[in-house]
């Protein structure tokens, strides 16, 4: 981000004039404004929401918390194939475990397992009393029936927030968002932990998936934002974006949103995990340009991921405290 887009000069008495940068020397765009007048030089720029730096506070204060159970805690991970981005999510949900002091077992099975012994598994796993929390990574090989694997977990268990007994209690209220999926919640944490009250805003998602689209618009509904949720198929997108406060991006297109999309001090957060072709990992915003404009924004990586990671942890905690009720 260039200093020279982004840079401008506010007087004491808190006026701002916008400048420009020529012959190293400074050009004020505004006649009015002039030199004498005692100035500090202000970036402006979007404030990053960290998502790295919030992660470690939570999971800081998940282990002081984990420390006092009388009882170890417990997380398997069941994996299918070797789907390289799937190893990534599973390597840092097993490190998050064990920096928590929380046991944490990884379950590997090839791309050719039959959905009779992964459901086998699950069952195996629901009847163990000394696992606390489960989940099968997604995506699954086509030949097995992802609704069919989520539906069989015990939703006690389910600290990814999947199963349906899990998503119909989150339409009640906060109160009953005992285990969300973890990508909303995260996000919700997000805004939790900057002070960012949603009520009375309005907020346009970009995704409809039941991992982040749908749970994140009702967990919003229930703290009094105003949703809107677009998809494929919504007409002039943009037209919706520009007027909300926050957006919320998880379609997993690069680029998707862009600086005339929002309005100036909207929050931007974006869910999107791309691999471009160089290998770069991008998400669904054009950050750099959106940066310009936003008054907060999360990066990719190092925003919304960690969370959700964070969260996780915590809904294996939730899963615990419920299980001694």
């Amino acid at each position: 981000m260039s200093f020279r887009d982004n840079l401008c000069f506010k007087r004491r008495d808190g006026a701002v004039a916008p400048s420009v940068v020529f012959n190293n020397k400074w050009s004020f765009l505004s006649k009015s404004y002039k030199l004498s007048a005692p100035c500090y030089l202000h970036l402006m720029t979007a404030i990053l929401l960290d998502g790295k730096k919030t992660s470690e506070k939570l999971l800081v204060e998940a282990a002081k918390k984990i420390k006092t159970f009388p009882k170890k805690l417990k997380l398997v991970v069941v994996m299918v194939g070797a789907d390289p981005a799937s190893r990534v999510y599973v390597r840092k949900k097993l490190e998050a475990c064990q920096n928590v002091g929380i046991i944490s077992e990884k379950v590997e099975y090839p791309e050719s397992v039959s959905e009779k012994e992964l459901l086998g598994k699950i069952r195996e796993l629901n009847s163990d009393d000394s696992v606390t929390g489960m989940i099968v990574q997604l995506p699954l090989p086509k030949h097995i029936s992802t609704p069919q694997v989520i539906r069989e977990i015990n939703p006690h268990k389910d600290v990814d927030g999947f199963h349906a007994y899990n998503l119909g209690k989150m339409f009640l209220s906060p109160e009953f968002e005992d285990l969300p999926p973890a990508t909303p919640g995260g996000i919700i944490l997000f805004l939790e932990e900057y002070n960012i009250s949603v009520s009375g805003m309005n907020v346009v998602v970009i995704g409809k998936s039941n991992i982040v689209g749908k749970p994140i618009a009702i967990m919003l509904l229930n703290r009094e934002a105003t949703v809107t949720v677009c998809h494929r198929h919504t007409k002039n997108l943009a037209e919706h974006t520009k007027n909300a406060d926050i957006v919320i991006v998880a379609a997993g297109k690069p680029n998707l949103l862009t600086a005339d999309m929002i309005r100036e001090g909207a929050i931007v957060i974006d869910v999107g995990t791309n691999h471009l072709e160089n290998g770069k990992l991008v998400g669904d915003v054009d950050f750099e340009n959106v940066a310009k404009k936003a008054k907060y924004i999360t990066p990719v990586p190092g925003g919304v991921g960690p969370m959700t990671v964070a969260k996780l942890i915590l809904n294996t905690i939730r899963a615990y405290e419920r299980s001694t009720k």
